[in-house]
């Protein structure tokens, strides 16, 4: 791999490495959802949800749409879940 490459494996990896992002990325996995759905899916407080997601949108995992007064996030790169399945697998663990 490049240099440029390294760095843009090594931030997605960064992004990734946050259990709070994966819970939500999980919450993400069966379709589109609001922040407030989110908070209800992950127990935490929406301004920890939006921050995370914040980042992940940032990294171009999710992508957001608003309809109307609110926000859906989904997901925009699917590729998280075959790291996470890759590591479990790795883990000796292969549910997701």
């Amino acid at each position: 791999m490049s240099a440029p490459q390294v760095a843009v494996v090594a931030r997605v990896f960064s992004v990734l490495s946050e259990p709070i992002r994966l819970v939500l990325l999980q919450a993400l996995r069966d379709g589109p959802l609001t922040v407030s759905e989110l908070v209800e899916a992950s127990g935490m407080k929406q301004a920890n949800v939006s921050k995370h997601l914040g980042m992940l949108h940032q990294h171009r995992l999710v992508e957001r749409r608003r309809k109307g007064i609110c926000v859906r996030y989904e997901i925009l790169d699917p590729m998280a879940f075959a790291l996470c399945k890759l590591v479990c697998r790795k883990a000796g663990d292969s549910d997701q």
